[in-house]
């Protein structure tokens, strides 16, 4: 596998904001902790919350797409529901009471895999969803963010998607962005980033954290 890069700190969940402010755990996409992450979560730990990010990857990550998913197909998805748990419970360890889950992709599917488990109080899900196979039920709000353009195995499209949600009773709120591509927030990927629908996606994101972990 070529055109890998180190990341930071590898294999260490990097935090951001200060320890005892609501928690969010934000979840990288196929293609690792890119350079981007570390400004978005900055960004995210501006608007008053603890910021932490995993990596699945143990150091690496890759602008290449055929190589981001070797990384994915190889992922051992228990361990990464570990770390998760591990991010959890270490923010909770400075007194933390609520936290969220903010995932791309990958890390979207993570996300909404791990809210089912009750630990969390609210998702974000960037173009993620769930199939049929991995739905249980979600007793958290959730926020979806989609990109226009992408493609979906049957069962996982976004209305199939929705719809159990909301049959299942879980608070579900979604954004379509007309004209991107899957990776649109992806600030590391020139070719289908969209910087207005990336803004916009991050502020309705900022603003769903702070009425479920803060208001």
């Amino acid at each position: 596998m070529t055109d890998l890069m180190p990341t930071p700190s590898p294999g260490q969940t990097l935090f951001y904001g200060e320890p005892g402010n609501p928690a969010v755990v934000v979840l990288h996409d196929m293609y690792g902790r890119l350079p981007w992450l570390e400004a978005f979560a900055m960004a995210i730990a501006g608007h008053g919350f603890r910021v932490a990010v995993p990596d699945f990857y143990d150091g690496v990550c890759t602008v290449v797409e055929s190589n981001a998913r070797d990384l994915m197909q190889n992922l051992d998805v228990a361990r990464s529901l570990a770390l998760i748990d591990d991010a959890v419970e270490e923010d909770q360890e400075t007194g933390v009471e609520r936290v969220g889950l903010v995932g791309f992709s990958m890390g979207g599917w993570l996300a909404l895999l791990h809210a089912q488990a009750g630990g969390v109080d609210a998702v974000v899900a960037y173009y993620a969803s769930l199939g049929p196979e991995d739905h249980g039920l979600i007793p958290c709000p959730v926020l979806l963010q989609w990109a226009e353009i992408d493609h979906w195995r049957a069962g996982e499209e976004p209305e199939s998607f929705a719809a159990r949600l909301h049959d299942h009773g879980t608070p579900v709120t979604e954004h379509t962005y007309l004209g991107t591509r899957h990776s649109f927030a992806n600030a590391s990927l020139t070719d289908t980033l969209d910087v207005r629908a990336a803004a916009l996606a991050f502020a309705r994101t900022a603003v769903f954290l702070e009425t479920q972990l803060i208001d």
